[in-house]
């Protein structure tokens, strides 16, 4: 489903997103793919790499651009590309996270979209501001006297996931379980796909489909002002049925734990790494909003997603035969100097900044106000209670492969007035 071969110039360029210097340093590799003329095309995923921005926004807004394969190819070829990605014999995770809003197209996807938008737009969201900061307060009191802290697992892991719990209907205590769960399922999306990583995405789709079989039955016994039943409505009236309803759930409650957690901690870095963008912020709280959507433009806590044309098609000087697959390459779309002046520099104040770390089009994030309510939050209360904020690891260590980009740790030394 791709062209016959790719192109001399793209054949010699060696593209390593597993590597420990990817990992460290992904801009160099994205600056040397921008350079190249048309699409590079990456022989393990079989998918043609889009990398400058007009080019990932065009393939972004194009209609003839899908997420899903389904109309594209017939039961037997899905199959043979299921067991080539290794997709396959994964029952749960075929059926709930294999499919999902996320992954699907037209009537079905605007069905799915149509039951949750409305819980999601910025006048719901702003709702829970005093919510959310009277719970990052009570944390960050908890945390005041310690003086060191790994800003990911002491601060940032235990934000997005409870807000978006609470939301959804989940117990507070439930909460840390999962994020386990999400982390567990979400690494399989990534370039390395063994045997192992296999198991272990299944195991924890089993698990977290099972435990919300029992929420949605707790729910149906005695309903409460939650999105879990108001899904559960959803599905009363026909708007979706039970693999939607706990595709949705699990869905929901993925992206509101990792991405967030990711770019909230490289977003701290970077406000260390730039010590006066952090010295700005303190003076002019008021750019805390662009300091927020910055973090996102500067490092793109999900830089790779990608799409297939649903018809023979010609784009970038190439013809592509239907089916063909492309990689948006977001973080790299996201530092081309074409579309960002000083696009390597970290400018809090940047205005105007249409970035695609939320991507674009139909598939635009839904919960990209509550990721931008929590950092405006954290950020700012972190800021407002501690003078001096510090980066106790010089270097610290990102997560590995092409779907993500965070810190795993992020040790800073804190000191309150």
């Amino acid at each position: 489903m791709t062209e016959a071969a790719p192109n001399g110039d793209a054949a010699n360029f060696t593209f390593a997103p597993l590597s420990p210097d990817f990992a460290r340093d992904p801009y160099p590799t994205y600056r040397a793919l921008r350079e190249k003329e048309g699409l590079h095309y990456f022989a393990d995923f079989d998918i043609w790499l889009a990398s400058r921005f007009e080019d990932v926004s065009a393939i972004v807004m194009d209609k003839r651009m899908v997420r899903s394969l389904e109309d594209l190819a017939t039961k037997e070829e899905l199959s043979k590309l299921q067991r080539a990605a290794n997709w396959h014999d994964m029952p749960h995770h075929e059926r709930f996270v294999q499919f999902s809003l996320l992954d699907s197209d037209g009537a079905v996807h605007d069905r799915l979209r149509k039951q949750v938008f409305k819980l999601f737009t910025p006048a719901m969201i702003a709702k829970l501001r005093d919510q959310i900061q009277a719970y990052v307060d009570r944390l960050i009191d908890s945390l005041a006297d310690r003086g060191e802290i790994d800003f990911v697992d002491d601060l940032a892991a235990h934000v997005p996931g409870h807000i978006i719990g609470r939301l959804l209907g989940v117990p507070d205590e439930d909460c840390p379980q999962l994020r386990i769960w999400s982390e567990n399922i979400v690494q399989f999306f990534d370039v390395d796909r063994s045997d192992a990583r296999k198991e272990l995405a299944e195991r924890n789709t089993t698990e977290f489909y099972e435990y919300l079989t029992a929420l949605k039955a707790e729910r149906e016994r005695a309903p409460k002002d939650d999105l879990i039943s108001v899904l559960i409505e959803a599905e009363r009236t026909g708007a979706m049925n039970f693999d939607e309803f706990i595709s949705t759930c699990m869905l929901i409650l993925m992206a509101g734990h990792g991405s967030t957690i990711d770019v909230l901690g490289s977003g701290m870095h970077s406000l260390l790494r730039f010590p006066e963008q952090m010295a700005r912020l303190r003076s002019e709280p008021g750019l805390i909003q662009t300091g927020v959507q910055e973090m996102f433009r500067y490092e793109s806590p999900l830089p790779f997603f990608h799409r297939h044309c649903v018809e023979d098609i010609e784009i970038f000087g190439h013809r592509f035969e239907r089916g063909t697959k492309f990689g948006l390459l977001y973080g790299a779309a996201n530092r081309d100097p074409k579309q960002f002046e000083n696009a390597d520099t970290f400018d809090i104040g940047r205005t105007p900044n249409r970035h695609l770390a939320f991507g674009g089009g139909v598939h635009f994030c839904l919960g990209n106000h509550l990721a931008r309510l929590d950092m405006d939050i954290i950020f700012s209360t972190l800021l407002r209670r501690f003078p001096t904020i510090e980066l106790v690891d010089r270097e610290p260590e990102y997560k590995r492969g092409l779907s993500v980009r965070g810190p795993k740790r992020l040790k800073i030394a804190i000191r309150p007035a």
